[in-house]
């Protein structure tokens, strides 16, 4: 009957090979603590063979040793060169991200228009500050076109923009204009039949 790699031992790190894995499996079992390491830098040899473009990376010799911790699962008592990965610094998960559960208004403007806005707010009046709202302005649009392909009203960014700002940012929808962005289909993969 044949035996297939699905009934074999699982590969720690499936890229390296089940010939290697069968090295590192009998490197273990060596007695000699002299002979286990000569066997490791063998084995680090033929890793090395096997992915020339990793010796172009600076630290690429720390990479192959902590490969081989790994794939003898921390257990190869021999006399690294390099300070080896230790299965409790392997194993750690990190730390949870804390994530802000603020209150976003308008989902599809995102918190970041949002953050602009109070920036445009703060900011004394002028012509940068204009320029500014005529920036969140055209983004929000083109935000607003994304969920409506249908096309976007201008009055209601400058509805949203006077909501968001409290009031103090209005635009005359007489005297201002935003940007017409065009929604392109994207290419059709059918190819054109010749006559």
């Amino acid at each position: 009957m044949l035996t297939y790699n699905t009934q074999l031992k699982h590969l720690i790190l499936p890229e390296y090979g089940r010939n290697i894995q069968q090295m590192v499996d009998h490197c273990l079992s060596l007695e000699d603590r002299e002979e286990r390491t000569r066997c490791a830098y063998s084995i680090i040899s033929s890793m090395a063979k096997l992915f020339p473009k990793i010796r172009e990376e600076e630290d690429y010799q720390q990479k192959l040793w902590d490969h081989l911790a790994i794939m003898s699962d921390f257990k190869l008592d021999i006399d690294y060169p390099v300070e080896p990965l230790k299965a409790d610094n392997f194993n750690s998960r990190p730390e949870k991200v804390p994530y802000t559960a603020e209150h976003i208004r308008y989902r599809h403007y995102g918190k970041d228009v949002e953050l602009m806005i109070n920036k445009a707010v703060s900011m004394e009046e002028g012509p940068e500050r204009d320029e500014l709202v005529m920036l969140i302005a055209n983004h929000m649009k083109k935000l607003l076109l994304s969920v409506n392909a249908d096309g976007v009203d201008d009055i209601k960014i400058f509805k949203d923009l006077a909501d968001y700002s409290h009031g103090a940012i209005r635009l005359d929808p007489e005297t201002v204009r935003l940007h017409e962005f065009k929604i392109i289909a994207p290419p059709s993969n059918k190819k054109k039949k010749k006559r």
